[in-house]
């Protein structure tokens, strides 16, 4: 298995292939969320993921400050299906968190599911809004503090 960082200019074809398949196989499919899972953000993102002999295994994308936040954030936090409850959740959080803090030196803010409030709040992010209901699902904004 091998970490990945591109950015998406740097992507091969097939990599954005499986980078968007499993977040609509996750985000649109799974959570039954229509919305458009594809956007502008994806061109300005670098892209973070863990593959396992060609398949996707986590995924993440990071923003620069000023792009969808004021601060760094990070979003489409997924692991797919076969490879959940291995601990390669908390594997990409780290690497994303270690990828931002050290490439842009700042906080991060992240729109998170608020029924894994707990599991943001094991790499320290805090709280930051009500929560609110977006697609269909509560959501809470945290931020995490560039030390």
């Amino acid at each position: 298995m091998e970490w990945l960082h591109k950015s998406f200019h740097e992507l091969h074809q097939m990599e954005i292939y499986a980078i968007f398949k499993a977040r609509v196989d996750v985000f649109v499919v799974e959570q039954q969320c229509a919305y458009p899972e594809v956007d502008e953000f994806d061109l300005q993102a670098t892209h973070i993921w863990l593959h396992d002999n060609q398949k996707m295994v986590a995924y993440a994308r990071i923003l620069p400050a000023n792009s969808k936040y004021q601060e760094v954030s990070i979003g489409r936090v997924l692991v797919t299906n076969n490879y959940r409850g291995k601990g390669y959740g908390k594997q990409l959080m780290k690497q994303a968190i270690h990828y931002a803090a050290n490439h842009f030196k700042s906080n991060i803010k992240i729109q998170a599911q608020q029924y894994l409030s707990a599991f943001y709040e094991s790499f320290g992010f805090k709280q930051i809004s009500p929560a609110y209901l977006e697609d269909g699902i509560w959501h809470i904004d945290m931020i995490w503090e560039h030390k």
